[in-house]
């Protein structure tokens, strides 16, 4: 049975990654920006695990699905998913899992074990979202990787490193203070 506690923290960690989406920003060779997702993403693996955080990224797509204004610059409705940058969005929901599944393999999260995790939910977001791209803007997959994840791996490792060092924090207080309960 799930608990009122998961639930609040589902709908939450679904709401910080519709605020990072909203941290923006179009390069003008791609149709992918940057944007906050990654970062909200590495936070909702690492902290919440495998079966709280696929919920939470669940609970963040259908929500941009059914018309609310949670992807990158406002954008919502199903579209976003099935157009040229839907498979990033997808990625999430299969990257978030695998994160997950590696944090939950012990109770006491660290360092290198939340940054295997979050490379790993890269590589899948990455994948998932340059296979779409190539697809749907019939272009090679190379070319695809070039425009859609290549431009973005500088910024998103500074992010990983940043997520790493702040889920190891974070998970260390909410477990002291009870707030969420781990493994998951």
């Amino acid at each position: 049975m799930v608990r009122i506690k998961e639930l609040t923290v589902v709908a939450l960690f679904a709401g910080i990654m519709a605020v990072l989406a909203q941290v923006s920003i179009p390069l003008p060779f791609s149709p992918v920006p940057i944007t906050g997702q990654i970062l909200g993403l590495f936070l909702t693996g690492a902290l919440l695990g495998r079966r709280l955080g696929t919920w939470a990224v669940l609970l963040y797509l259908i929500l941009g699905a059914i018309g609310l204004p949670v992807f990158s610059r406002g954008g919502a409705g199903i579209a976003h998913l099935l157009g040229p940058t839907g498979g990033y969005l997808w990625g999430f929901l299969v990257g978030v899992y695998l994160l997950g599944w590696v944090v939950d393999k012990e109770e006491t999260l660290t360092f290198l074990r939340a940054a295997a995790g979050m490379l790993i939910c890269l590589i899948a977001v990455y994948t998932l979202g340059t296979l779409q791209l190539a697809y749907l803007m019939h272009i090679p997959w190379k070319k695809a990787f070039l425009l859609g994840a290549l431009p973005f791996i500088p910024l998103d490792i500074v992010k990983l490193f940043l997520a790493s060092v702040l889920s190891v924090k974070l998970r260390r207080i909410l477990k002291q203070t009870g707030l969420l309960s781990f493994p998951h």
